[in-house]
């Protein structure tokens, strides 16, 4: 038994005898090649897709980026606040010590 070459998108238009087929080999052929060229446009399209979903997750993590930098600049300014607020505490309540520490030394006299 002679078995017929199979025939590839890159093979040249050399005739190859159909495998226990009722189509001519001209079907055949046309047949393989739009299939061929479906799977083509199939990969061609994923790969737009691809690159379209790649551009999309540039542009969110440029503006994530931008949000990240925003909040972290706004931490910075409410740390700074905080720090104020505890050195002004820490001034109110030496003075409120030296207050009472002169409170409590009239009351011995």
């Amino acid at each position: 038994m002679i078995m017929g070459k199979i025939k590839t998108l890159f093979d040249d238009n050399h005739h190859v005898p159909p495998q226990n087929n009722k189509e001519s080999p001209q079907k055949s052929s046309s047949k393989k090649e739009v299939a061929a060229l479906d799977r083509l446009k199939n990969l061609e399209n994923n790969i737009a897709g691809a690159i379209d979903k790649v551009k999309a997750l540039k542009e969110e993590k440029t503006v994530l980026e931008g949000k990240l930098k925003e909040l972290e600049e706004k931490l910075d300014v409410k740390e700074q606040e905080i720090e104020k607020l505890r050195t002004e505490k820490t001034a109110i309540k030496n003075q409120v010590e030296g207050l009472l520490s002169e409170l409590d030394s009239l009351e011995v006299i």
